[in-house]
């Protein structure tokens, strides 16, 4: 299991790469930074396709460089297939970005598998303790 340290860095180089290609247009490197189920299964232009709603909204992923991802679920560890499942958000105005991300353990790096990125409407922040009612 990646410590938290490597789990932020993991979600922010996916979702940069991701920001990069919608920026593009070119899904190559996404495609190529995946784990081999993920290459096999996408090519360039399936993920393109499966992208386009964020692309046609000029949905912009980089707030995941400088804001910290909440995780709405504990990092989830599969051994036997040797997979790692992250969920959760990256706070935003006036949206933020709702992930999921399956990652795959191939040569002792953690390699993308799965990818789902929508973005949702921003939670209030919460009340604070001396707040009036």
């Amino acid at each position: 299991m990646p410590d938290a340290e490597k789990v932020v860095l993991l979600l922010r180089g996916t979702l940069n790469t991701l920001n990069d290609a919608l920026q593009t247009g070119n899904f190559t490197v996404l495609r190529d930074m995946g784990a081999p189920g993920f290459r096999d299964a996408n090519t360039a232009a399936r993920l393109s396709q499966s992208f386009s709603d964020l692309a046609s909204k000029g949905v912009d992923l980089s707030v995941a460089s400088i804001i910290a991802p909440q995780l709405t679920d504990p990092p989830a560890l599969d051994q036997t297939k040797g997979m790692l499942r992250l969920k959760g958000y990256f706070p935003g105005q006036p949206v933020q970005i709702n992930f999921e991300m399956l990652y795959q353990a191939v040569g002792g790096r953690w390699r993308l598998f799965g990818l789902s990125v929508q973005p949702g409407a921003s939670a209030p922040p919460p009340p604070s303790a001396g707040a009036a009612r």
